[in-house]
């Protein structure tokens, strides 16, 4: 019988993954999520969806798979969320003292 290694999360997992840029993939993973909850919850078929977000129905089925989320721009998603009916809000501050460097983080 081997012994589980249990390894705490850092609340990232692109991070844990050692994905490049894993907050900006965290961030984009969130707001995927959101337009795809706003779609789910208006019962929109993908097609239905591509319309309203002036796209193809290809790009709504990879942003579903969640495969390509790399190709995805974060302006692409905020527009999207923005033609769902979704306010979206950036708030730009200093960073803490005790940050190597600024945070990108997306609260939904």
């Amino acid at each position: 019988m081997t012994k589980e290694t249990i390894e705490r999360s850092s609340g990232n997992v692109f991070a844990d993954l050692g994905v490049d840029a894993p907050n900006e993939m965290l961030a984009k993973a969130k707001l995927a999520s959101a337009i795809l909850d706003v779609i789910e919850q208006r019962k929109l078929t993908q097609y239905k969806a591509a319309k309203i977000l002036g796209t193809d129905q290809a790009y709504i089925s990879k942003l579903k798979r969640g495969s390509e989320l790399r190709r995805f721009t974060l302006d692409r998603l905020v527009t999207w969320l923005t033609k769902l009916d979704c306010d979206v809000t950036l708030t730009v501050r200093p960073k803490p003292r005790n940050h190597e460097c600024g945070l990108l983080d997306v609260s939904v």
